[in-house]
């Protein structure tokens, strides 16, 4: 392992995944692996030979020591919500404070988390990372964005993965099987091919770019989606076998699939059907370029995460009040 690690978010869905990844198959060296956390994790709970040390992006004053003889950062936390304010507090300005202390700590290099849905509005077919100018659209990705440049101007590199799923997952697929139950049809008629990547590959990526740094070098921006990027429909269909899903035969126009979703309100938004209607694939060399294989597909990972969905999930499946 290159240097000392700190993952930011080390209890959230993708920070969590990805110190299970750096511990790997054996119990880290004291302070190889630190998680910066708002609270420390029950022991049950903790993963084993991580250093949890407690901090708060929006309190400056609680980050003061949380570098100190670090040489990676994997900032993986992030606020996910419609209020603006929040989104700031943490994505922008607990960021600067966070680059701040890294910077105070001589810390070589930061690598952010951020999301494919910087560049607002679709369709993007086999998009690569410099192919369009992002234009985000809602106050989560317009926040992760700044959060973006700040990191890259500091030096640091930037990951975008797609949606994301797996154990811990409370946005996509939740949201999925919400919009399954409020209108049993597909926008337009399921068309729409959705890049996707499970939280452990995701990780097991994250670890391999904390081990060898060169595969992404200072102020570059990578995407991070699994090269198969099935349609809405065949999604479905795999979440009905796999989770016992509805997978509706009929499809609407998207016009109507969403007159229809405003006649039974829930907790997934237009904004959010909408990104499910319309091409969302990008094209993700760093796997190759980082000799990590992205993992056994979407099936085998979905059949390893369905007794947590099925727990999970319920008739009315609480989602993000905003989408990434």
């Amino acid at each position: 392992m290159t240097g000392k690690i700190l993952v930011v978010g080390g209890t959230g869905f993708i920070g969590s995944a990805a110190l299970r990844a750096l511990a790997g198959d054996r119990t880290p060296k004291p302070g190889e692996v630190k998680a910066l956390v708002r609270r420390v994790p029950e022991a049950s709970e903790a993963v084993p030979g991580v250093e949890y040390v407690t901090g708060d992006l929006t309190d400056p004053a609680s980050l003061r020591g949380v570098c100190h003889d670090i040489h990676t950062v994997l900032h993986c936390a992030s606020h996910i919500g419609a209020d603006e304010d929040k989104c700031r507090a943490v994505n922008v300005d607990g960021t600067r404070a966070l680059l701040s202390e890294a910077e105070r700590a001589d810390v070589h290099r930061t690598v952010l988390v951020s999301t494919t849905a910087v560049y607002g509005a679709g369709p993007h077919r086999d998009l690569t990372e410099h192919e369009r100018t992002p234009a985000p659209a809602s106050a989560t990705s317009r926040t992760r964005l700044q959060a973006e440049q700040t990191v890259l101007a500091a030096g640091g590199s930037v990951l975008r993965p797609p949606l994301v799923y797996g154990a811990g997952d409370v946005w996509f697929v939740p949201s999925v099987a919400e919009l399954l139950q409020r209108v049993p049809a597909l926008p337009e008629n399921g068309r729409a091919r959705l890049s996707l990547v499970a939280v452990d590959d995701l990780a097991r990526l994250l670890a391999t770019l904390a081990r060898t740094p060169e595969h992404v070098p200072p102020g570059t921006v990578h995407h991070a989606a699994h090269p198969h990027a099935p349609t809405l429909r065949d999604l479905v269909v795999l979440l009905g076998d796999t989770l016992g899903l509805p997978a509706p035969q009929d499809g609407l126009a998207l016009d109507d699939y969403l007159a229809r979703l405003r006649e039974t309100p829930g907790r997934v938004s237009a904004h959010q059907a909408r990104q499910l209607a319309e091409d969302r694939w990008y094209r993700s060399p760093l796997w190759s370029r980082a000799h990590c294989p992205p993992g056994p597909g979407h099936r085998i990972r979905l059949s390893e995460a369905a007794a947590w969905y099925r727990a999970t999930l319920t008739p009315r499946t609480p989602a993000a009040s905003d989408g990434p």
